[in-house]
This record gives structure tokens, C-alpha cells and sequence, in this order.
């Protein structure tokens, strides 16, 4: 795609004058494209296609990779922010190692991929789920078939087993008794009575006595041995390309981040349900983003169990201290969905019919002393009525208008160990905290407390507001900054929706203000701005990279030129999670940097580099970026007159 030396040789001292220590592409797993042989209708970052798209963002200038949740997902719902907390899920599962592994042959792959749907941009996720499925069945039952030709891993698999069994166990016996009850989820278990299953409390310690369940358990294990272990012998080859994953990252410079998501999937909370609030759940309240609030309907862990009698961590910090430690041993920093759910979450009723009327009607969880709707809350909150904003709304950032030291203890004490498996300072992980509009009292004193900032998101700046939380100008080092996200529309589909409904023009001027010297032709400069979508979009990018921000995320499809947006938050649509990175994304990439439809990062640094007040480079930077620039846009323009590649072979 890109690489050559003439572009290092510019993009990198760009980056540097602009103050630029990470420059991550956001992409989630199932967006990663494949070569033609191994694709099974979704993307994976474990399969060669992705290790040569990795290879080349690193050559573009990228030096890190923000992947989304990785945990496995329900055959009707593909949000990686449901899936489970530690197991992988099977659909990322690369099949041509296996070929090489002896597990599969390649009769076995072309059956699989027999019916695979002809569209390559798009996940074909029922599809891949039946594919991947029965890979994992075939290679398993050669694995047991002969053992003895596969001594070295039955030998990982056991020492895997070994070191996992506090996971492995709950969900291999999950995704037994799921097929046992019908398919259904565990609060649907019944006896053939119609009364609730025993099998529902299976890691339930307030049900029942413990040697039942254990005797229980122990029996399972036995009746389903062979579906236990495949379970386990799918779950070792995935964390084995993972590792093979962050050897290739290593290898090209880059960084691998993962994605904490705030939400418990359906069978971890049927493992950990001794762990959790009775009666309610969490979502988002109102914001400018989701004014009616969303009902996410996750678990929420029981503040009564945060700490034992004696004050020492107790049965919740421990759980949570293990998944983090998982988390952190297998890479090199984490993005933190939702902070808010770990200092102040937003809960709500979970007997109210109506989940959005619920979600609207609900408090937070700590700071909630005296409420009528929520009396259940007052034993939980770290704050007195005196502390709050009584003519404020309850989600407001200032319903909480001071804190006290030892109440900013209390919020950080879950959020402390996101920072360190130990709630210290001495060894700090790495952290990316998604703060959006919303940024309540107790949220920001964790924060600041530990040097961690928010993230600006420019594509949703208002123009006019010059208090707007996303503006660049109002950015800190700590922060990261971006053109969107996966919530958010591409920036390519709304620079040509501002330019049609006319606030392309504040826009322009705007970022003119910024970006061009006061000497220059600056009406001129916003008309030619204003009318072009590329243009716009590069000062867009141009603005994130003079900020104070030293981190910037870039959506993949926003760097790509891509027009279809990846989620529709708060929306339930077969569309969602399923846009790919696009199988000849080459060449595509290139022709629409032949009009500037793609993300040309030296088109971007050389307007950042030329803005007023900014540290300059030298000359002969300047000249190589613009040359470059051109030299993209050249290529893309020669591409036009190639005869189209066939995207539905290899």
C-alpha cells in the first residue's frame, strides 16, 4: 500500500513536531480483512490477510493497534461488548494454521467454505458461526482420534487446562448445560415440573448446599467430558494465535491494546451471579449523545462484597483483580470502556417494565443518599445530601459538587485496580479511558487522581460553542483525540452531509482560525474548505494533530474513506458490527487518495506544520510531506485507468 522511504522519511519527523507519541487505528476483530483462502465471512487479526494489514499500518505510520472486546459471542447477538470476560471467541479463530498443524486438511476447508456468501465487505456472521464451529469439531476429533501424533500439544493442552481452571471451568460446563436446556439462556432452565433448574445455581454459594453443587459439577464434568475438552482444546489454539498476534505487533513496532468492556455476557453472569446486585442493572443515563438514556441491562457487582469485614479486599476486588490480571498478561495496555461503571455507575430498576423509562428514572449507584425512587441505594453512597446539587438532574456532571479525599477513596477503590493489580502507584498499567460528553464529579477526581484523561472526539464539536468538551484547543496532553469512533458516523459520509445542509462554512472557519496563518487569503482558504469534503476532513485531522493531545485514535473506516458506519448505538440491526476492512483495501485506499477520500497523512501534517504559533520544521520536511502528498494522490489517479481487480478470488 505505502512505504517507501521518501514517506518515512516525512511522516515520522512530522509526527514527531506535532507532538505525537501513539497514533492508534481502532479496528475490532471481525472487521480484519483475509486472503480469499481463508475467509470465512468474518475477519480475524489471528489470519495472514491481517498480519499483511497490519504490516502495512505500521509502514503508514501507525504504532498501535486498539482491537475491540475479544470475548465469545451468542449465535443471535454480535456486539463484542456482550461477549464473555475470558474466554476467546472460536469466530477469530484462524483455520490456515490449523492446515499447517496437521489439524485440518484442505478437504475439510473447502467444504467448510463451500457456501460462503460471494460479498467480502461485509461479516456473514450466522455463516462464519456455523464455519468456525465446525473447524474447531473436525480438528478437535482428529486431535482425539490419534493423540499419539500430537503428544507436544496434548501436552499444552493439559498445562493449559491446569493454568485456566478457575475460567475454563464455569464456561466449558456453561456451554454444556446451554445445549442441555434447549439453547436457552440459564434464567430459562426449568425441571420438567416448570420449576427453576438447580443447574441455575450451579456457582451460586448463597444456593443450596456446597457439596451438592459440587457433586454436581463433578458429574458434569465426567457425563460431557469430550465437550469439556473441545471446549478447552479451542480455547488453547486461540490463545496461541493471540500470542502469535502480539509477536508480529512486536516485531513491526506496534502496540496492542484491549478493549474493557464495562458489560457482563449472559454465562458470566450465571458463573459470578453470587457476586452481583439483586434487582438491578446498568445503562447510560441522558447525554447529548443518547438523550433518551440506554438500558444496556448489565449486571452490576455488589458494593456489599467490595470489601470483607476486616476491610482487606474482598470477594468482588478479588474477582475483579483476577480478570485484570488475565487481561493485562496477554497485552501491552487497555482501552476502558465506560469508566463511569467502575466510580459511579448509572443503574436502574430491573422490575420496571418499561427499560427506558427505567434507565431515565435511575440514580448513581454512590451517590445516591436520600432518593425516594431508590431507597436501596442509600446503605451505598459514599456522599451526603448536603454534597449535592439539589436543583441539578441526577445524571448532571454536578450532581456530586465536592468530594472529601476519603470519598474520592471510596469512588476510586474498584477503579484503582484498572491502574494496578495491587490499587497502588508502584506499577501503573497502561490505560485509555473512553470519556465522552459526560464527565460527573467523582468520575473526574478518580481521573485526576491517577493522571488519566478523556477523550475529544472533533467530529462532534459544535462550532459555535468555545466551551465545547471536544474542541482540540481544550485538549491536555494526557487525552486522546480522534476524528470518531465505532459509535460514530464515518467523517467522510458527515463532511459531505455539512457541506450539503451548509455548516460545512462555521466548520471551515473555524478550523481556520486555527490552522491558517492571519497573513494568508483566510476567506479564500474557508470557501475552498467548505465546498470540498477531502479538504474539510484533512484540516478535520489537520486540527487533532496541532492539539495538546500526544495520543491519537483513528477509526479504521475513517482512515480507509469508508461511508458506511460500523454501530448504531442504542439500535439493534443486522448491519451493526458487521463493515469490514474491504478485501482489496489497497487499491481501494489508493484510488481515493487520488481525490483526497482517504485519510493522506502527509496532506494532514502539512497543514497542521503550517499553522500559526506552531513550532515549525525545516524546509526540506515541509517540501517532502507536500511531495508525498502528491505522490498519493498521483498514484490513486493512475489506478483509474487499471482494469478492476476480482475481490471474490484471490
Amino acid at each position: 500500500m505505502i512505504g517507501s522511504e521518501s514517506y518515512a522519511g516525512c511522516v515520522a519527523p512530522g509526527l514527531r513536531a506535532c507532538g505525537v507519541d501513539k497514533l492508534f487505528l481502532e479496528i475490532h476483530d471481525a472487521s480484519f480483512p483475509a486472503r480469499y483462502e481463508e475467509d470465512t465471512g468474518r475477519g480475524t487479526p489471528y489470519a495472514e490477510g491481517a498480519a499483511d494489514f497490519l504490516t502495512q499500518l505500521a509502514k503508514l505510520g501507525f504504532n498501535g493497534v486498539q482491537l475491540g472486546p475479544q470475548g465469545l459471542t451468542a449465535a443471535d447477538n454480535p456486539s463484542p461488548y456482550d461477549g464473555t470476560l475470558f474466554s476467546r471467541n472460536p469466530l477469530s479463530l484462524a483455520l490456515s494454521p490449523l492446515l499447517r498443524g496437521g489439524l485440518l486438511e484442505q478437504d475439510d476447508l473447502e467444504s467448510l467454505l463451500a457456501a460462503r456468501p460471494p460479498v467480502r465487505g461485509r461479516v456473514h456472521y450466522a455463516f462464519a458461526y456455523a464455519a468456525q464451529g465446525g473447524a474447531i469439531a473436525i480438528a478437535y476429533g482428529r486431535f482425539r482420534k490419534d493423540r499419539s501424533a500430537y503428544s507436544e500439544l496434548e501436552q499444552q493442552l493439559n498445562g493449559f487446562r491446569r493454568a485456566h481452571a478457575r475460567w475454563l471451568e464455569p464456561d466449558a460446563l456453561y456451554s454444556v448445560l446451554f445445549e442441555v436446556h434447549g439453547r436457552h439462556s440459564w434464567h430459562h432452565w426449568k425441571t420438567p415440573t416448570g420449576e427453576p433448574h438447580p443447574d441455575r445455581d450451579l456457582f451460586n454459594p448463597t444456593a443450596g448446599a456446597k457439596a451438592a453443587r459440587t457433586d454436581r459439577k463433578a458429574r458434569l464434568l465426567e457425563d460431557h467430558r469430550a465437550a469439556v475438552e473441545r471446549y478447552t482444546f479451542g480455547q488453547l489454539l486461540l490463545h496461541q494465535q493471540h500470542q502469535r498476534l502480539r509477536d508480529h505487533c512486536k516485531s513491526l513496532g506496534m502496540q496492542l491494546y484491549a478493549d474493557l468492556q464495562i458489560g457482563l455476557s449472559d454465562q458470566d453472569a450465571w458463573a459470578h451471579q453470587g457476586l452481583l446486585l439483586p434487582n438491578y442493572r446498568m445503562g447510560a443515563p441522558p447525554s447529548r449523545t443518547n438523550p433518551m438514556g440506554q438500558p444496556w441491562g448489565f449486571a452490576v457487582l455488589d458494593p456489599g462484597q467490595y470489601r470483607a469485614e476486616d476491610g482487606s479486599p474482598g470477594p468482588v476486588l478479588a474477582f475483579v483483580r483476577y480478570r485484570l490480571e488475565k487481561l493485562y498478561s496477554e497485552y501491552d495496555g487497555v482501552r476502558v470502556d465506560h469508566p463511569h461503571g467502575w466510580v459511579c455507575p448509572w443503574v436502574y430498576r430491573s422490575d420496571r417494565k418499561d427499560p427506558f423509562l427505567a434507565v431515565q428514572q435511575g440514580a448513581r449507584l454512590f451517590s445516591s443518599p436520600n432518593l425516594p425512587d431508590h431507597p436501596d441505594l442509600r446503605v451505598f453512597s459514599y456522599v451526603e445530601e448536603h454534597q449535592l446539587n439539589a436543583e441539578g438532574a441526577l445524571h448532571a456532571d454536578h450532581w456530586v459538587e465536592y468530594l472529601t479525599a476519603e470519598q474520592v477513596d471510596a469512588y476510586a477503590q474498584v477503579f484503582s485496580r484498572l491502574v494496578s493489580p495491587d490499587g497502588t502507584t508502584s506499577h501503573r498499567y497502561d490505560l485509555v479511558c473512553e470519556v465522552l460528553s459526560t464527565l460527573p464529579l467523582p468520575l473526574k477526581q478518580v481521573l485526576d487522581r491517577f493522571g488519566l484523561g478523556r477523550f475529544r472526539v472533533l467530529q462532534k464539536v459544535d462550532p459555535h460553542n468555545p466551551t465545547d468538551v471536544y474542541r482540540s484547543e481544550r485538549a491536555e496532553p494526557i487525552d486522546w483525540i480522534m476524528l470518531g469512533n465505532h459509535d460514530t458516523p464515518p467523517i467522510w459520509r458527515l463532511a459531505a452531509q455539512w457541506i450539503r445542509d451548509g455548516s460545512a462554512r462555521d466548520r471551515a472557519e473555524d478550523l481556520g482560525n486555527r490552522l491558517v496563518p492571519a497573513h494568508t487569503d483566510r476567506e479564500r482558504w474557508v470557501t475552498d474548505h467548505a465546498g470540498h469534503p477531502g479538504a474539510l476532513v484533512h484540516a478535520l485531522f489537520a486540527d487533532l494533530l496541532i492539539s495538546r493531545a500526544r495520543n491519537i485514535m483513528v477509526f479504521f473506516a475513517d482512515l480507509l474513506g469508508l461511508e458506511e458506519q460500523y454501530n448504531i448505538p442504542g439500535t439493534v440491526k443486522d448491519a451493526n458490527w458487521s463493515l469490514r476492512v474491504p478485501p482489496d483495501y489497497e487499491r481501494a485506499y489508493l484510488l481515493r487518495l487520488g481525490d483526497d477520500r482517504a485519510l493522506n497523512l502527509p496532506y494532514a501534517l502539512s497543514i497542521a506544520l503550517r499553522a500559526p504559533g506552531f513550532e515549525p520544521v525545516t524546509p526540506q520536511v515541509l517540501a517532502m510531506l507536500d511531495r508525498e502528498a502528491q505522490y498519493l494522490r498521483d498514484q490513486g489517479r493512475s489506478l483509474v485507468r487499471l482494469p478492476m481487480l476480482d475481490s471474490r478470488a484471490p
